[in-house]
């Protein structure tokens, strides 16, 4: 991938380190296949892409590194599971220490946590944990916007606008940080 954007752009200054997988299960559901497969893409994928876009960022001055990571990683009791949960997590600590490592490089490492986002990933989650609780997604979806402070789940746009921010200029002394956009569902 940087790769390719370095023959075809001629340098990278700006990546969104945006992966993640998942399913619905309960901790005790949880099986090490799953552990792993999430623990792969959510925190190691999340690495080495850092790691790969740094190394080009240093070369060439500086650059913004954006990590997805989630509120799950800050505790959020409504995650699909766990194993997510301490993906993200791993995702947030390792957004600080890359921002401590690689600001004498002029690359600033930030996070953003999504909230609920409806998303294809998160409708696949909505339709198991409906079909457990026996009521249609529509139903769940009320209730989860009925948690939220502002009353409703995000949508993608509104990710990837603080990517946006994160990445412009307004943003050039702000690195280290994780942000959450949950419409005020968990507190940082």
């Amino acid at each position: 991938m940087v790769s390719r954007t370095l023959a075809e752009l001629g340098r990278l200054d700006i990546i969104v380190n945006n992966a993640g997988v998942t399913r619905y299960a309960y901790i005790m559901d949880l099986t090490e296949a799953d552990w792993d497969r999430i623990h792969r893409v959510n925190a190691k994928g999340v690495f080495f892409c850092l790691q790969r876009a740094a190394r080009e960022m240093i070369g060439q001055g500086g650059g913004r590194i954006v990590n997805i990571a989630s509120i799950a990683g800050r505790g959020y009791a409504g995650t699909s599971n766990a194993a997510y949960a301490a993906s993200k997590g791993a995702v947030i600590a390792l957004t600080k220490t890359a921002a401590q490592q690689l600001g004498r490089h002029n690359i600033n490492v930030n996070a953003i946590c999504p909230g609920v986002t409806r998303t294809d990933l998160g409708e696949r989650n909505a339709l198991a944990r409906a079909a457990e609780r026996g009521i249609t997604v529509a139903e769940l979806q009320a209730e989860a916007d009925a948690r939220i402070p502002l009353g409703r789940a995000n949508q993608p746009e509104d990710i990837a606008a603080m990517a946006v921010f994160l990445a412009s200029p307004s943003a050039r002394n702000i690195t280290g940080q994780a942000y959450n956009v949950d419409g005020g569902l968990v507190p940082s």
